[in-house]
């Protein structure tokens, strides 16, 4: 079902129930598992083109159907048949503290090429998260509460400038998309070439492998309070698996002088409570997406029970459960000092307070 306001001072469009469920709760698992540091404080962002980075790319496959549909959607409603290009996909999440005030989408030099705007919400208002709701500084319907499945089409200039309120809970989590008349800013051609560069260079004596291959540690690496202090913060990648009940270990002895960001590329395992898996991963990020897959489909802890019960996962000893502090993850502290030297600080977070859980 469809509201239009198709008035010519503000045209745009809400679609109830645009995506899936099952399409939400995919792109939420692509975003959780794979998500890095976003372009304002307290958000998180997944482009496509930081999944072709990170060795991910046959992630991009769910939205590639979305994409088709929005663009055709837009099109139809706005009588611009074949005139548009998707300049921009990505998933962004707003945690606590997160918002943005009255803006229109191509409200810079740089972001003029933006004609429309679409925005598919992946989670509810007042269910998943608490605060950020969308208006329209005028015209009907002036306040829009995220609902699963629903979508908002716009036109990206002022005749649809909006705000957010901020995000009081947990996180809030969104599917958006800018489609171009301009062919120059054409997304899928930028996404083309790295695919070329990411084919060339496997290619070159490099063994073919789905296995993902973390950012540069900055792109994790979430600060609390970024505006005053970078140094005190955590990985994002350790603190979603903490949200998810996961505890990481290294075999290897380390020291306080050992440096988090060679640490988090190393092959390490995972334990709950207790029970560590007999299984090793290749980076944190091979970690994270496993968790977070299983999360998706419903196994949660019931997963590791198995393991745990087939014999798969051991009781940890006092000497493991000893260096999982020493990484900086335990049930109510996270042990982060940047550049992280382990063993210096404890710095108490609260992972629902941040909104990642």
């Amino acid at each position: 079902m469809a509201d239009m306001e198709m008035e010519e001072d503000h045209p745009r469009l809400i679609l109830h129930n645009f995506l899936t469920e099952d399409e939400c709760k995919e792109l939420e698992f692509i975003h959780k598992s794979c998500s890095t540091i976003g372009y304002r404080p307290n958000v998180f962002s997944t482009t496509l083109s930081h999944l072709i980075a990170t060795n991910s790319a046959h992630l991009i496959i769910p939205f590639l159907p979305i994409r088709d549909r929005l663009k055709e959607k837009v099109e139809e409603t706005f009588g611009c048949e074949y005139e548009l290009v998707t300049e921009f996909t990505g998933l962004i999440s707003w945690s606590r503290g997160a918002s943005i005030g009255w803006h229109s989408d191509d409200n810079r030099p740089y972001l003029k090429q933006r004609d429309f705007t679409a925005v598919c919400y992946l989670n509810s208002y007042g269910k998943d998260f608490e605060g950020g709701l969308f208006h329209f500084q005028d015209g009907e319907p002036k306040t829009i509460a995220p609902m699963v499945g629903d979508a908002v089409i716009y036109t990206s200039d002022g005749r649809n400038t909006h705000s957010v309120d901020e995000v009081t809970s947990r996180e809030r989590l969104t599917l958006t998309l800018w489609f171009s008349r301009d062919s120059s800013h054409d997304e899928d051609a930028k996404l083309i070439l790295l695919l070329e560069e990411n084919v060339l260079h496997k290619s070159n004596n490099v063994p073919w492998s789905l296995l993902p291959l973390p950012a540069s540690d900055n792109m994790y690496w979430f600060s609390p309070h970024q505006a005053s202090n970078q140094d005190i913060g955590f990985d994002i990648r350790l603190g979603r698996l903490h949200a998810l009940g996961f505890d990481v270990y290294y075999s290897r002895d380390m020291n306080f002088g050992s440096d988090l960001s060679e640490l988090l590329m190393e092959p390490m395992q995972l334990a709950r409570r207790d029970q560590l898996l007999d299984h090793k991963f290749v980076n944190v990020l091979h970690s994270l997406q496993v968790a977070q897959f299983y999360f998706w489909k419903g196994c949660k802890s019931q997963a590791f029970t198995n393991e745990v019960q087939s014999g798969k996962a051991v009781r940890l000893s006092r000497s493991q459960s000893e260096k999982i502090t020493q990484v900086g993850v335990n049930r109510d502290t996270m042990l982060c000092v940047r550049p992280v030297q382990l063993g210096d600080v404890f710095y108490k977070i609260s992972w629902t307070a941040i909104g990642i859980v």
